[in-house]
Formats: structure tokens, sequence, C-alpha cells
């Protein structure tokens, strides 16, 4: 089983310019533990289940770049993407620049949004949920297309919310056939649907019989279109906590690997995890040697 790490937080000690330094210390503590990747949030404010609003909150593609900087192994994406932030041909070449610059290490995670108090705030526009829903797979398509290929596709794009006349993509990404797609959200009659035609990986959450359902699920829409779903990394978000280490209220070292094996045992083949009490010095050693090779072994 593969094990990413979520830094859904930077609410750490020193204020904002002590953000820099930490983020670099977890994350290349993160590559040397031997997680398989490194995730970020795709949000403007901190949101309700982590913190408060006002809480520090970094832009995420500028972030990965940061972190591609500060590590050479883990592959490094948003978890996910709201789709809306950006246009697809942005989509595509800010992740084609990410593979390029970290040695073939994006991952391209996307899903519909649900943010709508953060997208008015600050002005973005948040169209209903079917036009998200189409705003996302004409994207999947686009970057399908620009991802084919030397340079991408030289033919034209029309949907019904995206044109594009020319979708050239150089250079190209390292990452071949092309940068893995993440489709983020378990919905079961559009996001899964949109994961068995155009996804690398899903991403669900929930416990180990909420998780099988989905990628039951999935396997379905699978078989609807003609595709193996043995193709698709089947992963899930869960969080562990850290901060008292095996006190009550928290999980051992092995209580946390019996629990992802039973993960495991649902289907899951990579485990994203986001970490309370992550800047505190030890925590990712101690992941990296009494988590993450039990975990490996699952």
């Amino acid at each position: 089983m593969k094990i990413g790490l979520q830094i859904d937080s930077f609410s750490w000690p020193g204020g904002p310019e002590a953000i820099g330094p930490t983020l670099a210390r977890i994350v290349r503590e993160a590559d040397d533990a031997g997680f398989d990747s490194i995730w970020v949030m795709d949000h403007f404010f901190q949101i309700r289940s982590v913190g408060r609003p006002e809480e520090p909150m970094l832009e995420g593609m500028t972030t990965l770049g940061f972190m591609a900087a500060h590590s050479s192994r883990a592959r490094l994406g948003l978890m996910v993407g709201g789709v809306h932030y950006r246009y697809p041909g942005l989509w595509v070449k800010a992740t084609t620049t990410l593979d390029v610059l970290s040695g073939g290490r994006a991952w391209l995670g996307i899903g519909a949004a649900w943010n709508e108090d953060e997208s008015r705030s600050l002005g973005f526009p948040f169209p209903n949920l079917g036009v998200r829903f189409e705003m996302l797979e004409e994207t999947l398509q686009i970057a399908h297309e620009m991802w084919q290929g030397e340079r991408g596709s030289e033919t034209a794009f029309e949907g019904r919310q995206y044109r594009a006349t020319r979708l050239l993509n150089a250079p190209q990404s390292l990452s071949r056939p092309r940068v893995p797609i993440m489709i983020g959200g378990g919905g079961e009659k559009k996001t899964l649907r949109l994961v068995a035609r155009y996804g690398d990986a899903c991403n669900v959450f929930g416990s180990p019989e909420a998780i099988a359902r989905k990628y039951r699920i999935l396997a379905d829409h699978c078989a609807d279109v003609g595709r193996d779903p043995d193709e698709i990394e089947r992963s899930t978000l869960q969080s562990i906590d850290l901060r008292t280490p095996d006190a009550h209220g928290t999980e051992s070292s092995a209580g946390i690997v019996d629990r992802f094996g039973e993960l495991g045992d649902a289907g899951a083949q990579h485990v994203v995890v986001s970490v309370r009490g992550l800047a505190n010095e030890g925590v990712l050693e101690r992941l990296g040697r009494d988590v993450l090779p039990g975990v490996h072994a699952l």
C-alpha cells in the first residue's frame, strides 16, 4: 500500500515569516521518511473541518512549486483542485510545469469544488453544481488532449463551457503517457463516472465499509465504459493524531497500521493522511520509523 501526506494547515509557531522554513522542513522530512506522495489543499481560506477561515492558507499551485524544490522523490499534487479556480489550459500548463520542474512527480488532482463562501468572498464565479460538473468533464477532456503526443493536439475543442483553438503543450510532461489524474469526491452518479472515463485515481473518504461501496460503484461505471477498474488507483483520505504519542485519545503506531490494513482489505491502495501536530519535531521521524514500513508491507 502507498501512503501520502496531506498538509492541511499552516497555523504554525512563528507567524507568516516562519511558514516557508517550516514547510520546507516538513516536506524534506516527509520525502526522506518515505511518503509516496505529498499534497496540499486547493483552498484560499482554511476550511471548517480544520480551523477558522482567518487561519493561514497558501495558494496551492505556488506551494507545490516550492515543495518541488525541497523534495526529490515523492509525487506532489492538490487534494484536490477546484475546477472553477483556473481555466482548463492553465490547469494543464501549471501541472505540466510542476511535472517538468520536479522531474516527473506531478499529480493533477481536481474536482467539482464545494466552498461557495470562499469563492463569493474573493470574487470567484461559483456556478451551480451541474455547470461545475460540465466544467470538470471538459477540463478532463482538454487535459487528455494536451497531454498526448510530443506537444499536445492541434485539434480545436468546442464544448458547452470552454472553447480552445489549439491545445499546444510544450514542453510536454515528463510523466507518460500523461500526468496521472486524480478526481476527488465520492459522488456515485457523476464523480465516479468521470473517474471511470477519464481518471487514473479516485479519492474517497470514510469507513472501510463506506469506501468499499464507492469502489464497487466505480467498478460498475468502469464496466459500463469498457475499462478495467484495476487501471485506476483507489485512494482514500484519512487522518491521524500524533500530538501526544500513544496517549488516551490517540492511536499507537501499530493501531494506525492495523486501521490502514482494514482500509486495504476494503480495496484502498493509497492512503493519504492529514496529521495533527505535523509541525512538531519528531512526528515525521516517528511515522517513517514506526508506521510507513508497516503500511508499505500491506
